[in-house]
């Protein structure tokens, strides 16, 4: 009996890539619903008279916010710099090579043209459609990064501002 091939890994499987980033996206909204909630409740607890704590808690929020928005847009910029653009590059070429496949199959006038161009179709839309998975990966590649420090950032905070909530 022939052994089993490795299950693919979800690194290299766009779908299960995307549903990460869906996993991910979603945590991070519940989690950022919750901040939100704590930090209202303890701003309206302040009222007009904010302790120092309130008014630290007050300006790091903003910081926060400004810091990992701006290292969510450097992993994004280095991810598209890294992959992206060599991938669409590609995928352009490919999908130029399967029209010329088509259009010279389609002007196939012998049994022989038909079969040496169709092979040649099914070749280059094959390589054309792994192109595209390879760039769906991608692109959730970069979500991934991007969302990243976003979600340690929320989830950091939800933890936090929880423990420090009076009873």
């Amino acid at each position: 009996m022939p052994a089993l091939p490795p299950p693919a890994s979800r690194f290299f499987n766009p779908l299960a890539l995307w549903a990460d980033v869906a996993f991910k996206t979603h945590e991070t909204l519940l989690q950022a619903g919750s901040v939100i909630h704590l930090r209202t409740e303890r701003m309206a607890r302040a009222g007009l008279t904010p302790t120092a704590e309130d008014l630290a808690e007050m300006q790091l929020m903003g910081h926060e916010k400004l810091a990992a928005a701006t290292e969510s847009g450097a992993a994004i910029a280095n991810q598209m710099h890294s992959t992206q653009f060599g991938l669409v590059n590609r995928a352009v070429r490919e999908w130029l090579g399967s029209a010329v496949a088509l259009s010279s199959l389609a002007t196939s006038v012998t049994p022989t043209q038909i079969a040496t161009h169709g092979r040649a179709l099914a070749g280059a839309t094959t390589r054309s459609a792994a192109t595209m998975s390879q760039l769906s990966s991608a692109g959730a590649r970069i979500a991934q990064r991007g969302l990243k420090p976003i979600h340690a950032k929320t989830s950091a905070n939800a933890r936090r501002l929880a423990r420090q909530r009076p009873s």
